[in-house]
């Protein structure tokens, strides 16, 4: 079976909790990975997605140790949905 990862970079301008994190994710850009596995059978490639992670940084709070940390690429669109309304929004001074 044919499998592939494609990359992509995400920029969050304000800080974001993770589901199953317990501390909050600093604002910054974070390298997201997508696994990818082909579709046999078909007359044409088609790939569906097996797996997304997400790269955080070391800081003191995860004993300065980089993760590669699996999320629900659901929960990745809705976080980075929310940053891009949150960055949007007329700040109350």
């Amino acid at each position: 079976m044919y499998a592939r990862t494609k990359h992509r970079t995400v920029h969050f301008d304000k800080p974001f909790w993770i589901s199953g994190l317990s501390e909050m994710v600093t604002a910054g850009d974070y390298v997201v990975d997508e696994d990818e596995e082909l579709i046999e059978g078909l007359s044409w490639s088609a790939y569906r997605r097996v797996a997304t992670f997400i790269t955080l940084p070391a800081t003191s709070a995860n004993k300065h140790r980089m993760r590669l940390m699996p999320i629900d690429p659901e929960e990745l669109e809705g976080l980075i949905a929310l940053d891009r309304r949150n960055a949007e929004a007329p700040s109350q001074l």
